[in-house]
């Protein structure tokens, strides 16, 4: 009875300190989110027109949920296109994340700015830096010279061109999409940042002794990854797919979000907000499938 009493303590403590670190972003999403939320869900049903002492709504039904589908030429292709962008670049981001990390995990000299080095990304991607990125002639320049692979003199070119074939088969399309990757591994490697961070941290919580001990029993390096190595960071795959999913979706080179702002401009606040909660709606369906479908892998150890 001590015991269990001492792991409900441990527990309650845990989740009280959880909830304590939470709490600024909740009181801040309660006082300063709520009720522009509230605001936007409401301009959805109706046609917004700026009056002199705010706004006026006219109650439309969701006749602008139907234009952003039916009517508008360019939402859906939009939000098809980012949805399948995604599919492709995630799993990308996360294996070259988790590769990153895993050779930042090993001893060599100059391990710490090598790291620093893998976090610029973390910093180029932050604030007015972006801006510069996309406006700094010589850093386009650079983005295309390393994402480049439309020369079919170059190694790449060539192997493309002999490896992808014009038939579906599986392996022709698995080098598609290889190849499909090589094309945007500027835009993977500025996106993994924080997820090399979190694969470190998680790598650097497994004991040495669970190596050791694997090692005596004989097993090899392949074998001690992935009994050993790849479930102990399972838990951190799903933390990562959820940020390296809302942080796709929230690029500022975004088509959709693009879109809902130039409607904005235009003062369609009721057309604007409708595309801006789909689209919320679609993020939030994908995250609940992926992490359905990825909680069930998770191995969780105290």
């Amino acid at each position: 009875m001590k015991k269990q009493r001492k792991k409900k303590t441990l527990a309650f403590k845990n989740a009280v300190a959880g909830y304590l670190f939470i709490a600024p972003f909740i009181l801040g999403f309660i006082l300063f989110m709520i009720v522009p939320l509230g605001q936007s869900l409401m301009m959805t049903f109706n046609e917004v027109n700026l009056g002199t002492g705010g706004f006026d709504m006219n109650w439309v039904g969701i006749k602008n949920y139907m234009d952003a589908f039916t009517v508008d030429p360019e939402f859906v292709p939009f939000l098809l296109s980012e949805i399948s962008t995604m599919l492709l670049n995630t799993p990308a981001t996360l294996i070259f994340s988790f590769f990153i990390a895993l050779l930042l995990n090993q001893n060599f000299k100059g391990r710490g700015a090598v790291r620093a080095i893998f976090f610029l990304p973390v910093i180029l991607s932050s604030g007015v830096i972006v801006g510069i990125e996309y406006n700094n002639a010589l850093l386009q320049d650079m983005k295309d010279v390393i994402s480049s692979n439309t020369n079919d003199t170059s190694v790449t070119g060539v192997l493309e061109s002999i490896l992808i074939t014009s038939d579906s088969s599986p392996m022709s399309m698995m080098f598609m999409y290889v190849f499909q990757i090589i094309d945007k591994v500027y835009d993977i490697a500025i996106a993994s940042g924080i997820q090399i961070i979190m694969f470190l941290s998680a790598l650097q919580t497994i004991s040495p002794s669970m190596f050791e001990a694997a090692k005596i029993e004989g097993c090899t390096a392949w074998e001690s990854f992935w009994k050993i190595t790849f479930p102990m960071v399972s838990s951190m795959i799903l933390v990562n797919v959820v940020y390296t999913v809302i942080d796709f979706f929230l690029k500022t080179d975004n088509t959709v979000m693009t879109k809902i702002s130039e409607e904005v401009g235009k003062l369609n606040y009721g057309f604007s907000s409708a595309m801006a909660w789909v689209y919320f709606l679609c993020v939030i369906i994908i995250l609940g499938i992926v992490s359905l479908i990825i909680s069930k892998r998770v191995y969780y150890y105290e």
